[in-house]
């Protein structure tokens, strides 16, 4: 191979290389919008016990522990150290939103509720509305016909009902 004819199959690697090495900022930045606006499929994960206003509003101090139970349900988390201290959490991780978290925490004495510790609860209808998906509302077309469209249709012929099978009277015994 001569001198210039290997300056030249230099030069056009160089080229090649600086090319893509300058497209690779581009491919970053494209890449990026890409990923925003198509992403993959995440189911929502709801963990823990849901508490609602409407369930602690049935609680009272001096309830005993079997009652307390029978309206939030077994708490998530109990202690062995802690025996007195019941703690209900609850997690919500939906695609596009930010993760809820929710604790309720109840102080027994003895075998009776003591005291309630709540952040915001949401009543239940407001739980249910964040359960909702975010889809896009799309137009549903009505489902009627009219009477001209029913119309282009046979009218349904009468069919003779069906025999009734007869059931025999005598069952064969269920031990020989």
């Amino acid at each position: 191979m001569s001198d210039t004819h290997c300056r030249g199959f230099i030069l056009s690697w160089v080229a090649c290389i600086a090319a893509g090495l300058s497209a690779c900022s581009s491919f970053d930045a494209a890449s990026k919008r890409v990923v925003t606006i198509v992403s993959p499929y995440r189911s929502d994960v709801v963990q823990g016990n849901v508490v609602t206003r409407e369930q602690l509003a049935l609680l009272q101090p001096g309830m005993p522990r079997a009652q307390v139970r029978d309206i939030l349900g077994t708490a998530l988390l109990t202690s062995v150290f802690h025996a007195n201290r019941w703690d209900y959490v609850f997690t919500l991780n939906q695609q596009g939103l930010p993760p809820q978290l929710r604790m309720v925490s109840l102080f027994f004495t003895g075998d009776v509720l003591d005291r309630i510790e709540a952040g915001s609860v949401p009543s239940e209808a407001e739980f249910v509305s964040t359960l909702k998906s975010k889809r896009p509302s799309s137009d549903i077309p009505v489902l009627e016909a009219s009477e001209e469209m029913l119309k282009k249709f046979p009218a349904p012929s009468k069919r003779a009902p069906l025999p009734i099978p007869s059931t025999p009277v005598e069952y064969p015994p269920l031990e020989p």
